[in-house]
């Protein structure tokens, strides 16, 4: 979704998948056309922006070693979009923790690169029928957080292209509202709807 969304924008996208790229160009031709099949390492290091839309539990390994292209992603953006499914990545009580957020953890994972937590708390049919363009008075909105405001300030751009007001929430950890379970997981609201809900979360 996030990829027809950016192709439907202009940008040139490329997809990998733990898949060859073979095996995956059928998908995307029909479900995000225009976009290229490609291996994971191809992508972190050709991409300028980076979004992570994998399991989680496939990310962050038990046994410590690198998922993720770690070399091809230092200095990149990174947009983690990733959540916590238990019934996908299996019980992981370090994943779980309330003293650090899902998006902390893959941050130390990529200590090189700029981590910023986005488009995981809309659902994928919400992302489909929601683009307006700026100054819509039905246009939704998507949070993000990250400790780089430059890379917000990116990421911010990319979400306003995409056809949905940015709403900077600040530092990664105040990602936290954004997980599954916390107030903003599932919204589908408007940037001021979203900064009430911030603002009642912390009271």
């Amino acid at each position: 979704m996030l990829a027809r969304l950016a192709v439907a924008a202009g940008y040139p996208v490329l997809i990998a998948s733990s898949r060859p790229p073979a095996a995956i160009e059928l998908t995307i031709d029909v479900l995000a056309h225009g976009a290229e099949a490609t291996t994971a390492s191809d992508a972190a290091g050709r991409a300028d922006i980076v979004i992570l839309a994998l399991p989680l539990g496939k990310a962050v390994l038990l046994d410590g070693r690198d998922a993720l292209p770690v070399d091809e992603l230092r200095g990149k953006i990174v947009i983690d979009a990733m959540n916590y499914w238990w019934e996908v990545d299996g019980v992981r009580p370090d994943l779980t923790g309330d003293d650090v957020t899902t998006s902390e953890i893959v941050a130390a994972l990529l200590p090189d690169s700029r981590v910023v937590k986005a488009f995981n708390h809309m659902g994928y049919h919400d992302l489909d029928e929601g683009p307006r363009p700026a100054g819509d008075p039905d246009r939704k909105a998507i949070a993000l957080s990250g400790d780089d405001v430059e890379a917000n300030d990116v990421v911010a751009d990319l979400i306003d292209l995409l056809g949905f007001d940015p709403v900077d929430l600040g530092p990664l950890a105040e990602g936290a509202v954004l997980q599954p379970g916390r107030a903003l997981f599932g919204a589908n609201l408007s940037a001021a709807e979203i900064r009430d809900v911030v603002e009642q979360a912390a009271a």
